[in-house]
């Protein structure tokens, strides 16, 4: 890896100074071409000439389609590659691939399983290596998260967010995300189901409140934010004794009550409407699912452009 090299495995790979610019720059680059095409470049074109390889290995919609549509608004390009039908599906080594691609383009995504399958590719990459989701963490999806939030009135600083479910991936982003920039997070998860305290001790550790409980309505009292995701990941085979625990666990309208009157709801998607969150809520008027969706555009191109040195 190039000394100089910038990769976003985690939040902390660029800090909360680094994330608060990608969200101002996400909302000036946003508002500057409202109601514009959305494959049209932006005016300055900061990517012109670049090229983004984007590997999947897990099945995608809104990283798919948000690194590469964020390519062509920066003036880049992007192209894909999935394990099927490249020579990683082939047993080629992530080193040797990490090595190829950094010499034919000038950033890599790669969404996967194994965390440790990506900081091997950005040990052996001299480019930028960006996490478009592993098990360990979502960074990605944080930063729209968190411009989401601010889009609609939140301040980061004191905000209290409450994760209903699952203490998955995107959790641990989310509690990443809360140490770097002061927010509090209480987790309601039933029992067995928590978040790696890794990442509760490291958010503790850097000035924010977190507060684990097993009560889905103490968490949300008060709260500013509610945050669920879908209970059941691809591939997981305990789905039915899942589910069964998830099930105190769900966003419906009983449960936003205990939020503040302003409060929104946050999914990354995809939803399973009826187990995590019922349609009250995601087609209610507290729901910015889709504001949410739209972001992860706004902010991979803010990521990639740190990535590259560029902002």
């Amino acid at each position: 890896m190039a000394r100089d090299t910038r990769n976003f495995l985690d939040l902390t790979d660029a800090g909360g100074d680094a994330i608060a610019a990608m969200i101002n720059d996400a909302q000036d680059r946003k508002a500057a071409r409202y109601s514009w095409p959305k494959g049209k470049a932006d005016q300055d074109r900061p990517l012109e000439g670049h090229t983004l390889a984007m590997i999947f290995e897990k099945n995608s919609t809104r990283t798919r389609v948000s690194f590469d549509i964020a390519m062509r608004q920066l003036g880049g390009s992007a192209f894909i590659l999935e394990a099927g039908t490249s020579q990683l599906g082939r047993g080629e080594t992530i080193a040797d691939t990490a090595r190829v691609l950094s010499r034919m383009c000038d950033a890599i995504m790669l969404r996967t399983d194994d965390h440790a399958k990506i900081e091997e590719m950005a040990r052996h990459a001299t480019v930028p290596v960006i996490n478009g989701l592993t098990d360990r963490s979502h960074p990605c999806q944080i930063v729209a998260d968190l411009l989401t939030m601010i889009e609609h009135r939140k301040a980061l600083p004191g905000l209290e967010v409450a994760w209903m479910g699952d203490g998955n991936n995107v959790l641990h982003s989310i509690l990443e995300a809360a140490g770097l920039m002061k927010f509090n997070v209480r987790v309601a998860t039933p029992a067995g189901y928590g978040p790696d305290a890794e990442f509760v001790e490291m958010a503790r550790q850097n000035g924010a409140r977190v507060d684990l409980t097993q009560d889905a309505a103490a968490a949300a009292n008060d709260a500013d934010v509610i945050v669920t995701d879908t209970w059941i990941s691809m591939g997981q085979d305990d789905a039915a004794e899942k589910l069964a625990a998830m099930a105190p666990f769900q966003v419906n309208e009983a449960l936003m009550a205990h939020a503040k009157s302003d409060a929104i709801f946050l999914h990354c998607l995809p939803a399973h409407v009826g187990d995590e969150v019922n349609e009250a809520v995601f087609e209610g008027p507290q729901s910015v699912v889709f504001d949410e969706a739209e972001n992860r555009i706004h902010a991979q191109k803010s990521i990639l452009l740190w990535a590259l040195g560029k902002l």
